[in-house]
């Protein structure tokens, strides 16, 4: 099966989203009530039976029964069976669909993490919207950080490395260029405000794997990866940052692949407009840049919104696969949006298309994808196909059994909370007060006879893998009684451990620990 069928045109002809353009982005917009998560769900498990990996935000909490079988008996089984009768499926039989929950704050699924360092001074300005000269004092915190070998893995490290960029602003700047305190000042409480919204949770170790969203099951069925958002929307500016940095991981891991026959992985963003909405021009760019690239990757980008024009024209300009649903002329705000609507499809000569986006019915839509060709399908009006898996959420307990045979279990659920940046420098300035205390009281000659107030650098090396060996096969043994598998290894645990104490968070450090941790496993 090289299509996904979307549901049957008022012409009788099957409106369908070809595999091998559906890289081509996309687009499933419409009013609230008018079945877009119903098509979203359509869409994502035939991606899933056509072997591609989905990732989808689940807001309202209502896609996470995509990981479960429909069933005669649930509400709207009737309609749903209805419809696939009325459209010609014939074979229509309800199934699950393998599945892998996630959750940025670790409560509803594996937590997703990432570091400071692996998120990069540029992408946080961007995110922060800092002019030239703060993103440029950014940049001297990391390289200052890189070269002192002080890992900056949360927004506590960072913190504690601006701070020290502020006092040492003086020595700091025959070396890396002017550091302005002001703009120190403004990084921080841009900080503060980030943290405000939850972005602790965000970073931290272990780092998530961007292959982990790249799986099949057993069966070749890809897994569908399902981000639990309902309590992530109430901080829109953390939802836009996890989104823009997954989308940059993509581009920067996953090599060129041209126009596949099938996409490697496809992204259903929902509620699309809060990542656009306030955001500063040098973050749009690296939107409409990472969405206008990640294409040749094999990763597709399907924008989920309420409204077309919530998504900004140069965006919208690269998404070739467009379901619309209803949208209300109740403002003038809404006729703009139903008159642009009308104008970005190929032209029906049997169809008004600005009089039937109003008139829509629940389940319907207005189709127009990529055919074979490339070239955009005349937009028809589409009864739209069911889902076969559950519409509506998971029980908690459906959810803990989902997670207990995840693949990814018990990889990324603890914290891991090694010595970094802040801890570092606490104890720098510890070891200069104790210092101070004993010069004024003793003398200098005294203080020079002072035995090391901190570890030297192979101390901490042999106590971090000691303490790396003894947390994994301590972890080894709670998972052996209580039945549970992990791959991880002690000896590779620890060996990882060492080689980061030693060589901190440059380019080397994470070169020689990945691969001495990949040697040892």
């Amino acid at each position: 099966m090289s299509e996904i069928y979307i549901g049957l045109g008022a012409n009788n002809e099957r409106q369908v989203l070809h595999l091998g353009r559906a890289n081509r982005h996309g687009l499933i917009a419409g009013a609230t009530g008018t079945g877009k998560t119903v098509t979203l769900q359509t869409i994502a498990e035939q991606f899933s039976a056509n072997g591609v990996p989905v990732f989808l935000a689940d807001v309202k909490g209502d896609l996470s029964g995509i990981s479960m079988a429909g069933s005669h008996e649930f509400k709207n089984a009737a309609i749903l069976e209805g419809r696939a009768k009325e459209i010609g499926i014939t074979d229509y039989a309800y199934h699950d669909n393998p599945a892998i929950y996630w959750d940025l704050y670790g409560e509803q699924g594996h937590p997703i993490r990432t570091t400071i360092s692996e998120m990069g001074p540029l992408l946080l300005s961007r995110l922060m919207g800092l002019n030239e000269t703060q993103e440029g004092v950014l940049n001297v915190a990391f390289r200052y950080a890189d070269d002192n070998g002080w890992l900056l893995l949360n927004l506590e490290d960072l913190q504690a490395v601006l701070t020290a960029t502020a006092e040492n602003a003086g020595e700091l700047a025959t070396k890396y260029g002017n550091v302005s305190k002001a703009s120190v000042g403004t990084i921080q409480r841009q900080l503060l405000a980030f943290d405000s919204q939850g972005a602790a949770k965000f970073f931290g170790e272990p780092a998530f794997e961007i292959a982990d969203f790249i799986r099949c099951d057993d069966n070749g069925k890809g897994y569908v990866n399902i981000l639990a958002a309902d309590k992530l929307m109430q901080s829109p500016k953390l939802y836009a940052t996890f989104l823009l940095w997954l989308l940059s991981e993509l581009f920067e891991a996953l090599p060129e692949m041209g126009d596949p026959d099938k996409p490697k992985l496809v992204f259903f963003f929902d509620e699309a407009h809060l990542l656009f909405e306030d955001a500063p021009d040098a973050l749009m760019d690296k939107v409409e840049q990472v969405v206008r690239l990640v294409r040749s990757k094999g990763v597709g980008v399907y924008f989920i919104t309420q409204n077309p024009i919530d998504i900004p024209e140069k965006i919208a300009g690269q998404l070739g696969n467009r379901v619309q649903h209803a949208l209300r002329a109740f403002t003038p705000r809404d006729q703009r949006a139903i008159k642009a609507a009308a104008e970005t499809f190929r032209i029906n000569p049997d169809l008004d298309v600005e009089k039937a986006i109003t008139e829509l019915k629940v389940g319907e839509a207005l189709v127009s994808t990529l055919q074979d060709d490339g070239s955009p399908s005349v937009v028809q009006r589409t009864l739209v196909a069911p889902p076969c898996s559950r519409l509506g959420p998971v029980t908690p307990k459906e959810r803990a059994i989902v997670q207990s045979i995840s693949p990814c279990e018990g990889k990324y659920d603890t914290e891991v909370d090694r010595e970094s940046a802040s801890e570092i420098l606490a104890q720098k300035a510890q070891d200069a007060v104790a210092a101070a205390q004993v010069v004024e009281q003793q003398g200098e000659e005294a203080q020079r006879a002072q035995p090391r107030q901190s570890p030297s650098l192979w101390e901490k090396a042999g106590k971090a893998a000691l303490g790396a060996a003894a947390a994994s096969a301590g972890t080894m043994v709670a998972r052996s009684m209580s039945g549970r598998k992990s791959s991880a290894s002690p000896m590779a645990s620890a060996a990882t451990a060492a080689v980061g104490a030693v060589l901190g968070s440059g380019a080397l450090g994470r070169f020689a620990r990945g691969l001495l941790g990949g040697l040892l496993r």
